[in-house]
């Protein structure tokens, strides 16, 4: 099965925007090794640098789904020897680590056919409405699922939101809001003008 990738071409036809999914990243059946992840990535990584070979200009995107949820995993199981973070940092970990895989793994592709060209990773904040519905009917389901005894009790203790995922058990579920701006799309466009 091919990686499924969206390209979003601009209309100067020279930068594409390539959305990596999460489910790309680590696929069905994947245990989340850091070696899947690697070899996932680099299947990605051929369609991308052909573009770059053919004189594009590439802004790849990337989603973070199971990634987060594995980092979500580790905080909560390692919870009674070091603190677990927030939410927010979790998901800014898995942002960061995912594209410095993206940016290794590309890097490398272009070093070996000697069309190097930079590679960055930029860590995003996106700033959304404080009063977007989402925050008071949270749905989008994050981490490891639990008993229903779990779920009530991590409720009660955490004040998290529990829901019934898939038949499967409970999931934490926290809100979604749309997005207003990335802060860092100043930096962003000039990177992508270079």
């Amino acid at each position: 099965m091919e990686p499924r990738l969206s390209v979003v071409r601009h209309a100067a036809a020279e930068k594409v925007i390539v959305s990596i999914g999460g489910n790309t990243i680590i696929r069905r059946g994947d245990s989340g090794t850091i070696e899947e992840l690697y070899s996932n990535i680099e299947r990605a990584s051929g369609f991308i640098g052909k573009m770059i070979q053919s004189g594009r200009s590439v802004i790849i995107t990337h989603g973070n789904g199971p990634i987060v949820g594995n980092i979500l995993i580790q905080n909560e199981s390692a919870s009674s020897l070091t603190p677990p973070m927030p939410l927010y940092i979790c998901d800014a970990d898995s942002e960061g680590g995912i594209g410095f895989l993206i940016q290794q793994v590309l890097y490398n592709r272009l070093h070996k056919i000697h069309n190097i060209k930079d590679v960055a990773t930029i860590v995003t904040q996106v700033v959304v409405d404080r009063d977007d519905p989402a925050f008071k009917n949270p749905e989008k389901p994050v981490g490891p699922f639990y008993s229903e005894e779990d779920a009530k009790r991590l409720a009660h203790a955490r004040g998290w939101v529990m829901k019934e995922d898939s038949q499967r058990g409970f999931r934490r579920v926290v809100p979604s809001p749309f997005p207003k701006r990335v802060v860092e799309a100043g930096v962003i466009k000039r990177l992508g003008d270079r």
